[in-house]
């Protein structure tokens, strides 16, 4: 009698085996899906532009605030070690764009050299988010 209740109990039984399959299936497609915002480390205060150009893969910002700091990564970097930065972000990818935000504030100065550095690092696609200066 004890094999015939263990019976009973063993078809009575759902397997979730294939329900987690497909849980971990799509945590998974949800992590690689998933666009990862990439973000200067500060917050700046950007004039209205006439024009704009919607770039896609802009993969390293630079943000200069309004006292003329530069910020990569969320880090703040001098203006000496700007090119080193640019050049570390590069050999992470290649094709990568350089997109400046400036603030309305900041110094025609310091964007001009930020601009200079990036192309000194190799920088083929520089683009400035304050176009109207």
């Amino acid at each position: 009698m004890s094999r015939k209740i263990k019976a009973e109990e063993e078809t009575g039984a759902i397997d979730l085996t294939p329900m987690l399959d497909v849980v971990f299936i799509m945590l998974i497609f949800f992590i690689v899906t998933a666009s990862f915002i990439k973000e200067p480390g500060i917050q700046v205060n950007r004039p209205d532009a006439t024009t704009a150009a919607l770039k896609k893969n802009a993969n390293i910002l630079i943000a200069i605030n309004e006292q003329n700091e530069i910020w990569i990564n969320k880090n703040e970097v001098d203006i000496r070690q700007v090119k080193t930065q640019i050049q570390l972000l590069l050999a992470e990818n290649p094709k990568g764009a350089v997109v400046i935000q400036a603030d309305k504030d900041s110094n025609i100065k310091t964007l001009t050299e930020v601009t200079q550095k990036a192309r000194e690092a190799g920088v083929g696609d520089v683009s400035v988010s304050a176009e109207n200066r």
